[in-house]
Parts: C-alpha cells; structure tokens; sequence
C-alpha cells in the first residue's frame, strides 16, 4: 500500500544512498502476468526483454521512490510483440497509475510549472502525461452516447493563427471533442469519428455563420436543424452600424468634401466619444451615455435610425419563437426600406441566413455554453503559460470539462 500498486508483489525494497532513492523491486501477481501491454489479453511469453526497468512512483516525503521490475515481452495475435502489461503502469509509461493521476490532478487544478515543480518532472513530461491519461480515460468511456444537440465553434490557442475546433454537448454541458485546425476537414473528422448513425441522430447544432461548418453539419448530419448564434447575428448589426458612425464622424470633420480632413472637434468629437453609448443595451446605459444618444437622436437621425435598427434586431432575439418570426420579417422590411446602405446589406444577408435564425427562434439554441467552454479553454491555456502542440492542451481540457476530471490517489470521490 506504500507504493499505491494493486495485483503485484512486492518482493524487496532497498535505499539508494548515493541517487536518494528508494527502490521497491515487484512483480506481477500470476493472474495479472503474460499479458498484452494494449488489449491486456492473455499473450504466449516472447522473450525477456531488454532487462529490468524503473517505473517513477510517487515520493515518499522528500524522498523519490522507484518501481523496479523485469520487463519481459509477449507475442499478441493482433497486436504483435509487445511490451507486456504491468498492473502498476500505462503501457508505455515510465510512471505509475498514480503518478500519473496525481500530475493530472494537479495540471487540472494548478499551472504546469508548479505542478512540473512539486512532482519534480520536466515541463514537456507533464504535458505527456496529462495526454496519457485523458486518452486513457475517453477510450474507457462512450462519449458520443446519446448526443443529440451539439454546439461546433472554434478557439484560437497560440500565436500565428493556431486554431482549435470544439464541439460541446448543449444536453450535458461538456466538451466531447476538440482537435487543431479550421476547415472541413477537421470537422469532418468529428462525424466521421461520430458515425452514420449518431450523425443521423443529432437534431439540433448551433455554431456561427461561417460557411465550412453549415457545408459539413448539411453533409454529415442531414436531420439536424443548424441554429445561428445569435450574439454573432446582432454583433453583424453592431458593425452595420459602426460603419454607419464612421459616415457621420467622417462628414462631421469634413472628410467626405475636402481633400485633408479637419481634427475631429464640436460634433466629430462627440460622435467619436458615442461610441460605447451606440454599441451597449438600453438597459445597461450610464446617465452620461444616454444624454449622449438623446443628443445623437436630435443632431443625426439617420445615426439614431441605424441605432434603433440594431436594438430592433437584438429585440428579435428577446422575443423567441413565433412572435420572434414575426418580429424578423418587420425588422427586414424595416431595414430594407430605410435607405441605410450598411443595414440593407445586411438585410440581404440575414435573408440568406432565415432558416437558420427561424430554427434559433424556435429551439432558443445559441452559441453561449461553447463560448463560455473557449474563456474556459483561454484560461487554462493562461495558467500553464502555453503549450507546444496542441494535443497536451487537448487533454487538459477534456480532463478539466469533458467529464473525465481525475482524481487523487487513494481518495474517494462522491
């Protein structure tokens, strides 16, 4: 029990003055010897190896401990010659089962660097590790069990445009896939690893507008609805009317009729300043901001007109359901009709995408839990001051919110 192992013998330890170490040497018990280090099926022995070898344990206080033990090979009928299984380790690792679910433990809790400093292991071994054991823990379980409305949205991890796709389950909150990259085919990845048959079983997926991911859901999942975020619909109108500001700004100073525009001063100035005033929520204005929409409202309708088409459209959203159908078809003929050419652009655009803002109306299915999953994912990324490749921080996540959270050994969970 000293050494946290199960089906093994303990057959001697002894001090190493000279490395600081203690050194348990052990063996399998007979029922858990000859076995395939992958499949743990019951193998034909092949030879004795390569010699005794040393598996990392947990220390004992300030003193490092070794598991020292003969590693002899067996032959597999599908695997081959293989490593044979030990009951104290991973296959392919060089420490114990609970070695490596405490430095997970604590990757998933803490930063790398302390965690690469309390366990006394290289910064790149624990992001080996934290791979090993979420890998571990996913191919024990059934994570694509009873998907049926999903979430598809993508993260960058690193500098020089290093991208993540993930996929969170909108029914359990969790993330139950990510892999590097953007395009088709990543995602296409993700449903071919799905399966035809749970891919005919999703009903509902909501992502943004972005063309490679409607073009996979619509080739992979035919029965699912594709539900458009609605932050990313009304951020559309919040830059439709950015872009209408800037007119006003611009004609304000004298930009539009003079070769060499003027500083912005008098009303430039206070267009500029409205900015923040024009993008937030009624609800959510300071005394100060609203005097400045009343002031917007009585020197620039137009302005004021492309403001309160904004609000219109996120009003859409408050509504829901048939009265929100009702509600987009007034705003389209509204902002069709109203002359500003940024927001009849965007009417045009929204049109192309209706079905998609209907089936958001009518399941009220938004893109939030997997935006609130990417703040989750920046912050890990944060606190283990980065990663090399994307794959350690992959695992992490997925320990830390895809349900496979470790924990310490020799503790019950409840």
């Amino acid at each position: 029990m000293v050494f946290g192992v199960e089906k093994t013998v303990v057959e001697g330890v002894e001090f190493d003055e000279d490395e600081q170490l203690l050194i348990g040497h052990v063996r399998p018990t007979a029922g858990a010897r000859s076995r395939c280090g992958i499949c743990d099926r019951r193998c034909r022995g092949y030879d004795s190896g390569q010699g005794r070898r040393r598996w990392r344990s947990l220390d004992l206080g300030i003193i490092r401990a070794v598991l020292e033990a003969d590693a002899p090979r067996v032959r597999c009928r599908i695997h081959g010659v293989v490593v044979a299984a030990v009951p104290w380790a991973r296959h392919g690792a060089g420490h114990t089962y609970c070695f490596d679910d405490q430095v997970a433990w604590l990757a998933v809790q803490t930063s790398k660097t302390a965690t690469s400093a309390l366990m006394r292991v290289s910064w790149r071994t624990v992001g080996s590790i934290i791979t090993r054991v979420a890998a571990d823990a996913i191919r024990r379980t059934d994570r694509f069990a009873n998907l049926r409305r999903i979430g598809i949205d993508e993260i960058s991890y690193k500098k020089g445009h290093r991208f993540l796709t993930l996929v969170v389950d909108h029914d359990t909150g969790r993330l139950i896939w990510a892999a590097p990259g953007r395009d088709e085919a990543t995602l296409e990845a993700f449903f071919d690893a799905l399966g035809e048959a749970r891919c005919a079983a999703i009903t509902q997926v909501s992502a943004d507008a972005a063309d490679w991911i409607a073009k996979v859901v619509a080739d992979k999942a035919p029965n699912a609805v594709r539900c458009a975020d609605p932050f990313h619909v009304v951020r559309w109108a919040t830059k439709a009317l950015d872009e209408e500001r800037r007119r006003a700004w611009n004609i304000a100073r004298g930009a539009v009729h003079q070769r060499r525009a003027g500083r912005a001063t008098g009303a430039a100035a206070a267009i500029s300043r409205a900015r923040y005033a024009l993008w937030k929520n009624p609800e959510d204005l300071t005394v100060n901001q609203a005097a400045k929409l009343a002031w917007i409202a009585k020197t620039d309708p137009r302005l004021h007109r492309a403001y309160l088409l904004k609000e219109g459209l996120r009003q859409v959203f408050v509504f829901k359901g048939e009265h929100g159908k009702h509600a987009l078809h007034k705003w389209l003929s509204w902002a069709s009709r109203s002359r500003i050419p940024a927001f009849v652009d965007l009417a045009r655009r929204i049109r192309i995408h209706r079905p998609s803002i209907h089936a958001t109306l009518e399941h009220n299915l938004s893109n939030g839990l997997i935006e609130s999953m990417n703040t989750k994912i920046r912050l890990l990324t944060r606190i283990a001051f980065g990663f090399h490749t994307a794959h350690p921080l992959i695992a992490l996540a997925m320990l830390a919110h895809g349900g496979y959270r470790p924990a310490l050994p020799g503790r019950t969970t409840r």
